[in-house]
C-alpha cells in the first residue's frame, strides 16, 4: 500500500467522494479542492500550491457533468472546469520544490471514435470527432502541456463508472417504470447550429447494437492503487472492464438483477424527446464505446469486478461481492 499525502481536485463528486473515504479509511493524508465543501476552493492558487508541494499523489477530476443539453453556455463552461482546474494542478506541480511522483487526471473513453468494428485500445485505438472528443482532446492536452520532468503523468480513459449511484440511479428508475429496454438508435433531425459546434450524434448502431464499456468503481480506486505502484504506466491508460457488452445485454443484466420482466425497446424519437424533458443528450447512450484495458492487463492488473452481472448486482445490493 502506497503512504503519503494526497491531493484530490475534484473531490466532491460520485469518484472524488469514494476515493476520499477509501483513502482516508486506508490512513493517508487526504486534501481536497472543490467548488465547495472541501479543505480549499478553486481558485485559491496559494493553499493550492502548498497542499501540492511534497504531496506524493495529485488526482484530479474536477468538470462539469456532461449529464447536460449542450448549450452554448454548457459547453463553454464543460471546457472551462476541466482546463482551469487542470491548469490550476500544473502551475503548483510546477512551482513545488517537493513535487508529486505522480499525477493521476482524469480523461474519458469517449475520446475515441463510435466503435462496432473493434475496440480501441491506448495503442490502436482511434480518436473520434466532434465536441465530445474535442474536450477529451484538450483535457489530456491541458494535463501533459507542461514539463514536469518529477512527476509521471496518467490520464485516465475512464469508461461509464458503475458503483452505488452515479448512472446507475436513473436507470434503476426507468426499469421499474417498465422502460428499462435497450436503447435503438435511428435517424432525427440536426439543426445548422448542432452540426456546427459538434454535438450532431449521427445514426450508426442498429438494434442496441452499440458497445457498452464500463467500469466498476471500486476497481477505479485500486487501479490508481496499482497506478501508482506501477512506475511504468504513464500518458493515457483506459479504465474500463475486459468484459464490455452491447446495449441489449447491458440493459438485459439490469433488469434480471432488478427481477423485471417488462423491457420494451425505446426508440430514437423517444429518447430525443426524453433527453430534451431531464435535459441531456442522447449520445451518452447512442454512442458505441468499445474499449479495452490493453495497458493495464499487460501490466498485470487483475479487475475485482470483472463481469457486468456482479458488478450491476454489487452496485445494486443484489448479491454482489463487496469491496
Amino acid at each position: 500500500m502506497s503512504t503519503g499525502r494526497v491531493v484530490i481536485g475534484g473531490s466532491t463528486g460520485f469518484m472524488g467522494s469514494h476515493l476520499v473515504s477509501r483513502l482516508r479509511a486506508e490512513g493517508r493524508e487526504v486534501v481536497t479542492i472543490s467548488r465547495s465543501g472541501a479543505d480549499f476552493r478553486w481558485g485559491d492558487q496559494v493553499e493550492i500550491d502548498r497542499a501540492v508541494d511534497g504531496a506524493s499523489l495529485v488526482i484530479g477530476l474536477a468538470g462539469k457533468s456532461v449529464n447536460c443539453r449542450y448549450t452554448p453556455e454548457n459547453r463553454a463552461e464543460i471546457f472551462r472546469s476541466r482546463l482551469d482546474t487542470t491548469a490550476s494542478l500544473s502551475t503548483a506541480i510546477a512551482r513545488a520544490s517537493a513535487p508529486p511522483a505522480l499525477w493521476v487526471n482524469s480523461s474519458t473513453a469517449t475520446i475515441y471514435r463510435h466503435a462496432e468494428d473493434r475496440p480501441m485500445t491506448e495503442s490502436t485505438g482511434e480518436l473520434g470527432t466532434g465536441f465530445s472528443v474535442e474536450v477529451a482532446k484538450a483535457w489530456e492536452k491541458a494535463l501533459f502541456a507542461e514539463e514536469l520532468p518529477a512527476t509521471r503523468r496518467v490520464a485516465l480513459r475512464s469508461a461509464i463508472v458503475l458503483g452505488h449511484g452515479g448512472v446507475l440511479g436513473p436507470l434503476k428508475n426507468l426499469v421499474r417504470l417498465g422502460l428499462g429496454g435497450p436503447q435503438y438508435d435511428g435517424r432525427w433531425p440536426a439543426s445548422a447550429a448542432r452540426r456546427r459546434a459538434g454535438t450532431v450524434h449521427h445514426f450508426r448502431a442498429r438494434r442496441g447494437s452499440q458497445r457498452f464499456s464500463w467500469v466498476h468503481i471500486d476497481d477505479v480506486a485500486r487501479i490508481i492503487d496499482f497506478i501508482e505502484q506501477t512506475p511504468s504506466l504513464e500518458g493515457p491508460v483506459n479504465v474500463a472492464s475486459p468484459n464490455p457488452v452491447d446495449n441489449v445485454e447491458f440493459m438485459a443484466t439490469i433488469r434480471r438483477v432488478l427481477g423485471a420482466r417488462i423491457g420494451p425497446p425505446l426508440p430514437r424519437w423517444m429518447l430525443e424527446l426524453g433527453a430534451i424533458g431531464i435535459r441531456t443528450e442522447t449520445e451518452l447512450v447512442l454512442k458505441s464505446r468499445w474499449v479495452l484495458p490493453e495497458k493495464l492487463t499487460a501490466a498485470g492488473f487483475e479487475f475485482r469486478h470483472p463481469q457486468l452481472e456482479e458488478a450491476i448486482r454489487e452496485s445494486f445490493d443484489r448479491g454482489g461481492v463487496s469491496a
